[in-house]
Parts: C-alpha cells; structure tokens; sequence
C-alpha cells in the first residue's frame, strides 16, 4: 500500500507472485504483468495523493507456506474488504500468490 512500493516495478515484483491473480473491486481480473504494469497509475499510488488506510488485520495460517490475510481499507472515501493468499517461495520470502477485493457499500441512511 506504500506508494514507494506501488510506483517501483522492482520493488512490487519483489512482493507479487509469478502467478500473481488479483480480483479487484471493480470485479477486474489482472494477472502479474498487468498488474505490475498498472500499479503506478493506480489509486493509492500517487506519493501527494489518497493513500489506502488498512484497518481489522488478521492472518491465518492454512497450511505449511500459505498464508490468508483479511483486512479492510478506505481510500478516498471508498471502502473495501480485502483478503490475500501469501505463499512462501522457494528462496523462504513471501509473496502475495491472490487478491480479492470486495466493494463495501456506503450506509443507505434508510435504517434498512
């Protein structure tokens, strides 16, 4: 979520998965290439601009070298609940193996 990260192509190979999938809250799917190749121009990325704020993190282990995080964030006013499938490589780092981000709807204000 660090725009250092998010505009540095090496910096964010280090952190995704060769096969890297990513389903977005828009319901977009992007591979690693597409990913690594948008990730500078998209939001949260701008060092002066709105920058994602992560609340409610928790990991679960669910097997030896995979790992799901679960978190929400807001940015710009929008919010998303978010999970990630970590994997241990070979060379023991960790990177991100799948995202999933879900829209969360702002509050109807009906009482409903």
């Amino acid at each position: 979520m660090d725009p250092e990260v998010r505009t540095s192509r090496a910096l964010a190979r280090e952190l995704l998965d060769p096969e890297f999938v990513e389903v977005g809250a828009s319901g977009r799917r992007w591979t690693y290439e597409e990913m690594l190749a948008a990730l500078p121009e998209l939001s949260g990325s701008a060092p002066a601009g709105p920058r994602y704020r992560p609340s409610g993190m928790a990991g679960a282990l669910l097997a030896p070298g995979i790992v799901l995080v679960t978190y929400e964030t807001v940015i710009a006013g929008a919010r998303a609940r978010r999970s990630s499938l970590w994997r241990r490589a070979a060379d023991a780092t960790w990177r991100m193996y799948h995202h999933q981000a879900t829209p969360v709807p702002a509050p109807s204000g009906d009482g409903a």
